[in-house]
């Protein structure tokens, strides 16, 4: 499929937080329990999975816009300043579920993304919305766009093979012949 030249925006939402994660001690999620000052890092259950409750909710590391826009076939989410329009992060998705966006366990409105600068530097953010509502559009902007893309692999794959089976032929062969018989009944009133 060929690369689109524009660049069209699926989503904006105002008011998005960002947070520092600790990073993961392997690759099934990780669980922080947090004593005070003390913080002490527990091996991950693999069914406990990502958990936003332990991310200092109440102190965001930053907060701005959302805007989830997509280049052909990627998705890129951008998080930019409220007021000057300023890029402060990106987080390119090439598949949606998968490693570019993660939701957490134990809420809905909280995901971690992966987000990379322009030398292949990359890290793990996490953001949360206030509302779930904007969780939801969030996730569904995203849901669309890649079975928008789907759709058209699916598309492109049927316009290269054509269906190979034999056509159905309704019409009618010469000399066929057809009756109807047409009940018409017929009340005076």
């Amino acid at each position: 499929m060929e690369e689109s030249g524009y660049e069209s925006v699926l989503c904006v939402k105002p008011d998005v937080h960002v947070y520092r994660i600790p990073p993961r001690a392997t690759n099934r999620g990780y669980r922080r329990e947090m004593y005070r000052e003390t913080v002490m890092v527990v091996y991950p259950h693999p069914l406990l999975g990502l958990r936003a409750a332990e991310w200092q909710l109440d102190q965001p590391s930053w907060s701005g816009r959302l805007r989830i826009t997509a280049k052909g076939q990627m998705a890129y989410i951008k998080l930019e300043d409220r007021t000057s329009g300023e890029l402060f992060a990106q987080a390119p998705v090439d598949q949606f579920p998968g490693i570019a966006v993660e939701s957490v366990t134990d809420s809905s409105r909280y995901f971690v993304i992966r987000i990379e600068d322009g030398n292949g530097r990359r890290a793990f953010i996490g953001i949360g919305f206030g509302d779930r509502g904007d969780a939801f559009d969030f996730n569904v902007a995203l849901q669309d766009h890649f079975k928008w893309v789907k759709q058209q692999g699916e598309f492109a794959k049927q316009a290269q093979n054509p269906d190979q089976s034999p056509k159905l032929d309704l019409g009618f062969k010469e000399g066929q012949t057809i009756k109807l018989n047409i009940a018409v009944s017929s009340t005076l009133a």
